[in-house]
């Protein structure tokens, strides 16, 4: 085994255990938390290091990035999620691609994302980024729409061709009521995402938690969690 699988195995292992830790903490089963490695700033190879350690669930935040590495993995099994904020410039690439864009926050994004995954013939599966830093009819400083648009911009994705609603993702606010209150947060979310299952019961998807805080985004029922530096580590990055 290389050195980078041997580092990365250690470090899946360590997230494993943390995972595992925290479902049970929970009362909840493993398999009720999906793993997304968020493979930002770092090379192909290390994602089909990652996939021969059995990981499934990759992200990416820049298409600049994503798309030579979506290609350049073409031949493996897996999931590319998208989790950065997106411009409607770059739909097109990231719809070739992607198979979850986990930060729709506008309602013309919507429109975009669903003439791309029309035009490519795909499904698109898509969660509404809720910012609980941002005002009423705002958006968040890390992209996202305030909760007072959840609604809207998720009937608007249920009723877009190429699309389909998963569900719910937010990002840990650095600002306003809920900074340094990642549970907190993160339970705020399970409630709008209860809401959002009212009206729309297969929307059952909430992503939420990094590296830092997976633990509280477990315990307050998150279904998937995207860590980065947890299990990539600290080495050169991508220019």
């Amino acid at each position: 085994m290389t050195d980078r699988k041997t580092q990365l195995a250690e470090n899946l292992v360590r997230v494993e255990e943390r995972i595992s830790a925290a479902c049970a903490a929970a009362g909840r089963e493993r398999d009720d938390v999906t793993l997304i490695v968020v493979t930002k700033t770092y090379p192909a190879s290390d994602v089909r290091l990652l996939h021969e350690l059995g990981v499934r669930h990759v992200a990416e935040n820049r298409d600049q990035d994503a798309a030579p590495k979506a290609a350049a993995c073409a031949d493996l099994d897996l999931t590319w999620h998208f989790v950065g904020q997106l411009q409607t410039n770059k739909v097109r690439s990231v719809a070739s691609y992607a198979h979850v864009v986990q930060s729709v926050d506008r309602l013309k994004l919507v429109g975009a994302l669903s003439g791309a995954a029309e035009r490519a013939g795909r499904e698109l599966g898509c969660l509404v980024q809720v910012a609980l830093d941002a005002e009423a009819g705002e958006r968040g400083a890390r992209g996202g729409v305030a909760p007072d648009g959840i609604e809207e911009l998720a009937d608007a994705v249920a009723a877009a061709p190429g699309l389909r609603l998963d569900g719910l993702m937010t990002v840990a606010p650095l600002a306003g009521p809920y900074a340094g209150r990642e549970r907190a947060a993160f339970d705020r979310l399970m409630e709008f995402s209860s809401r959002l299952r009212a009206a729309h019961p297969t929307a059952n998807m909430v992503s939420a938690g990094m590296s830092a805080d997976l633990e509280h985004a477990v315990a307050a029922g998150a279904t998937h969690v995207r860590i980065g530096t947890a299990v990539l580590g600290d080495r050169p990055r991508l220019g």
